[in-house]
């Protein structure tokens, strides 16, 4: 019996040329090397994500809501394949087996498909599944003629009404590649497409902006009970910075691509004024780096980074003022420090049990729908290089 339809993202993450690479592998090596990648995979969609099924060499995940927030889908879908391309190099460079399922791992690659629509919950075999028409069209889109029209391997594909869920005026503004599909009973689909293997090659290529530890003259930070996934939302979000960060009324964004990162400017209201802020570096979900520029006049402009840290209680945030190098800079800077220590100290205090509450409702409704086991792996990758069995 189905539940009543809600809205909901759809995301199915597929791992491309697993099909081939079966073809003459030792069968036990390539099933471990499967399982290590889906739970790589699958690891990295959470808890942005809700894993709805496992098929095969692909994961089928699901977030309930109306909206998206179109810079957080796109961070975490390209986080999940820098995710996947670090273990497949891991994998590979821990492994002195020289078998073709080891040896080929980097044959495999990575593709995505986002929709957005109505869903309901049915009950199959004492278990819980998503159906509705676009559960079809997101499995239907897998399909597709993205490598023979783009050239791409490794992409990530938003269908048009993902793209509307998202808020994203002009895909092509957001560096994405117009795609259109015709399947029986269904229709043309528009899909938007970004390129994954670049995104992959400009992050490897990337300096990293970050105020170092000798580089700061304050630090603020506070562990939180999250994953990095969460703290980075909470600390990032236009919507979610005024529920917690200090005298903040409002947070205005503004991004030549429509898409939050290096470059995006966001001006955050403290009632009538405004202290204007630009993202000097943006590396979801691991650290950004600002440079603030505060109303009042005479006050330099203050560089600060966030570092997002795992740690055994869920995640360390981290935050480095940097000591301007002028002294009459650094003088004035000094002077306001126990109102940056007020407005820092005070906006970590109330970020605390915001973040709380969200990780409670979030484990209420894993409560209510549990989610697959992933299918275990030997985990001989992660402590100890592979070797061929009698080696």
């Amino acid at each position: 019996m189905l539940n009543t339809s809600e809205p909901a993202c759809l995301v199915i993450a597929d791992i491309a040329g697993y099909t081939g690479y079966l073809a003459g592998t030792e069968l036990d090596h390539a099933q471990d090397i499967l399982a290590d990648l889906i739970g790589t995979v699958v690891g990295a969609l959470r808890p942005t994500f809700r894993l709805a099924k496992l098929e095969g060499d692909a994961a089928f995940v699901y977030a309930v809501a109306e909206t998206i927030d179109g810079s957080q889908l796109q961070d975490t879908v390209e986080r999940c394949y820098f995710a996947f391309r670090r273990r497949l190099r891991d994998i590979r460079q821990a492994s002195t087996c020289e078998c073709n399922a080891c040896i080929l791992v980097p044959n495999l690659d990575l593709k995505f498909v986002a929709h957005h629509g109505l869903v309901a919950h049915q009950r199959i075999a004492s278990r819980d599944e998503l159906a509705g028409s676009a559960v079809i069209v997101a499995h239907r889109l897998l399909k597709n003629h993205v490598e023979e029209s783009l050239g791409l391997s490794a992409y990530a594909m938003y269908t048009d009404a993902c793209v509307a869920a998202m808020g994203l005026a002009d895909p092509r503004a957001a560096g994405l590649q117009e795609h259109r599909e015709a399947f029986d009973g269904v229709g043309d689909v528009v899909g938007w497409v970004r390129d994954l293997e670049g995104a992959w090659a400009a992050m490897e290529a990337a300096n990293p902006t970050i105020v170092g530890e000798g580089e700061a003259l304050r630090v603020w930070a506070s562990t939180f009970p999250a994953p990095p996934a969460v703290a980075w939302e909470w600390a990032t979000s236009p919507a979610r910075r005024p529920r917690w960060q200090h005298g903040v009324t409002g947070v205005a964004e503004q991004s030549p691509t429509g898409r939050r990162g290096a470059g995006t400017l966001n001006h955050c209201m403290h009632g009538k004024d405004a202290v204007v802020e630009e993202i000097l570096d943006w590396h979801p979900f691991e650290h950004v780096t600002m440079r603030s520029q505060l109303p009042d006049p005479g006050i330099p402009k203050m560089t600060t980074s966030y570092l997002f840290e795992p740690a055994e209680e869920g995640t360390r945030v981290v935050v480095r003022l940097l000591r301007p190098r002028a002294g009459k800079d650094r003088t004035i800077v000094q002077q306001i420090l126990p109102t940056l220590d007020e407005s820092f100290e005070g906006g970590l205090a109330a970020l605390g049990p915001l973040i709380e509450a969200d990780m409670a409702d979030r484990r209420a409704a894993a409560a209510v729908a549990s989610e697959p086991s992933l299918p275990p792996a030997a985990g001989r990758y992660l402590t100890e290089p592979a070797a061929a069995a009698g080696r």
